[in-house]
């Protein structure tokens, strides 16, 4: 869908007051967006006086640059020779340094230390869908976060000063979906972050300006003037070059109404997570009434009363965390549950063999229970478990058919089906969806099989320049690793506003 560029003041009035052009948009209002806008809103990080970094290799390069903040120096340097859970170097050394030996489940002191300086920000927006906060606000409140709270905080705010000591001290120190979805929504107001986010939008393309007077002409404002001897647009008071991203959505006002906007960036930003779109198995009857792609499907049919203790069994498809979420809902309510995965339970790239089982017991209950397989021994009556299983069909008289490693059909009668077997992020909004930025282009983005590719230290794709992602999209699914990202695109839009004005001076020249 496309829609008319507005006049510059009732895009101004739809979406506060935001210039038409912008040097930073940032797409996603989830931790990743959150956390660049803190350090775009000029926030820096410095090795903190009297700090003492575990690490001596990097303790001694932090002092080497201990007048600069971390934004300021060499990245690549400063992360060479870090290991850990990450494969981005700069998210492992931002890591370091917030929580040094973090795998080690060690809680030591930052060495951080946070300084606010107003004229180093860079003006951006944040495009956000609802408020700050992202999925989190839509996640199933029943289940407890992976990582622990600490791992859960952005810079500057700890989560024990956010709830002022009251923090509710969860099943080994793991918090609840909404408390996480509450701090992420207080930090942006208590940092002072709230003029860069714009909620309710929804971002349906992002494109490339074509650097043709004509064309320019009907996409930019009488108010900005053209150098018709370059054909390019003038630089921005903040020393990028006028933009040549066009990034065009709607927002949704109060009345529920679609109002269309059109602005324009330098860079744009990729911030988005990786649960909207649901990954499909692609059968027959897969979009039959009762099966589904989500919990919170699951969990509506358990408030409603459609599925009880009474009734046939819910088919659960899938061996990850969402999977164990919902066997788990599904044995709390007393709800027989069928089980289907198509992995061995001996295959070392489950991830409940990577999960501590003195901090994760609920999880490994669930794969003590895969691991009986219960449909050769007939053993359990409230759980099935069917390892190295697929499915063949859905069938509309509330029937599945399975197909078993060794070719057998199995037919279940089933009262309900949650297929959870991963997502994928919707960007559509992009050419191809995206697929092009990836590290394979003939596949879809994928945070596990097919992360988007980019420069390590710089954020920024390979495949597009202006265009950075972070998070999820580059495989970094865990907030204790996407604030690198943050570092990162911060450091490296630093370093081309510094280049740019060192031009400018060099040559009196700004004309972009």
């Amino acid at each position: 869908m496309h829609y008319v560029a507005m006049p510059l003041l009732e895009e101004t009035a739809l979406l506060g007051d935001v210039p038409f052009n912008i040097p930073v948009i940032v797409i996603g209002n989830g931790p990743s967006g959150i956390c660049l806008s803190y350090l775009l809103s000029g926030y820096r990080p410095y090795k903190a006086p009297g700090s003492v970094h575990l690490n001596p290799i990097l303790n001694n390069k932090l002092e080497e640059g201990i007048n600069f903040s971390i934004v300021d120096q060499d990245l690549e340097y400063l992360s060479e020779g870090l290991e850990g859970r990450s494969t981005n170097p700069v998210a492992l050394l931002f890591d370091a340094l917030l929580h040094p030996e973090a795998d080690f489940r060690f809680d030591y002191p930052s060495v951080v230390e946070w300084k606010r300086e107003k004229h180093n920000k860079i003006p951006h927006i944040v495009l956000g869908k609802g408020p700050p906060g992202g999925s989190w606000h839509m996640m199933n409140g029943s289940m407890l976060t992976i990582s622990t709270n600490s791992w859960m905080e952005l810079p500057g705010l700890k989560l024990k000063d956010w709830t002022n000591g009251k923090w509710r001290n969860l099943m080994n120190d793991r918090a609840a979906p909404e408390e996480v979805a509450s701090y992420y929504k207080d930090y942006v107001k208590i940092m002072g972050l709230q003029k860069n986010f714009i909620g309710n939008t929804f971002v349906t393309s992002v494109s490339k300006l074509q650097q043709d007077q004509e064309y320019i002409k009907g996409k930019i404002p009488k108010s900005v003037k053209i150098d018709t001897t370059t054909q390019q647009l003038p630089a921005t008071e903040n020393g990028f070059p006028h933009s040549p991203w066009e990034v065009r959505g709607y927002q949704r006002s109060g009345d529920g109404s679609n109002v269309p906007f059109c602005l324009y960036a330098e860079n744009v930003v990729l911030a988005i997570g990786t649960n909207d779109l649901p990954a499909r198995l692609g059968v027959e009857g897969e979009d039959l009434p009762f099966v589904f792609h989500s919990i919170s499907a699951f969990e509506s049919a358990i408030k409603s009363c459609k599925v009880n203790q009474a009734s046939d069994p819910v088919l659960i498809v899938g061996a990850g965390l969402s999977a164990a979420d919902a066997v788990l809902c599904a044995n709390h309510h007393g709800i027989p549950v069928l089980h289907t995965f198509r992995r061995s339970v001996t295959d070392p790239a489950l991830i409940f063999k990577q999960l501590s089982k003195k901090l994760y017991p609920e999880y490994h209950k669930v794969y003590q229970k895969m691991c009986k397989q219960c449909y050769i021994s007939n053993s359990c009556s409230n759980y099935t478990s069917f390892p190295e299983t697929c499915i063949v069909s859905f069938v509309p008289d509330m029937k599945c058919i399975l197909q078993t490693a060794s070719g057998r059909s199995i037919i279940l009668s089933i009262s309900m089906a949650l297929v959870l077997i991963g997502t994928y992020p919707n960007l559509s909004f992009l050419k191809e969806h995206g697929k092009y930025l990836g590290i394979d282009p003939s596949k879809p983005i994928s945070c596990k099989k097919n992360p988007i590719d980019i420069n390590p230290y710089t954020f920024e794709c390979t495949k597009e320049s202006g265009i950075f992602a972070m998070g999820p999209l580059i495989g970094d699914n865990f907030v204790r690793f996407l604030k690198g990202g943050a570092l990162g695109i911060t450091s490296c839009l630093v370093k081309r506003l510094k280049e740019k004005e060192q031009l400018i001076s060099e040559t009196g020249n700004d004309d972009g």
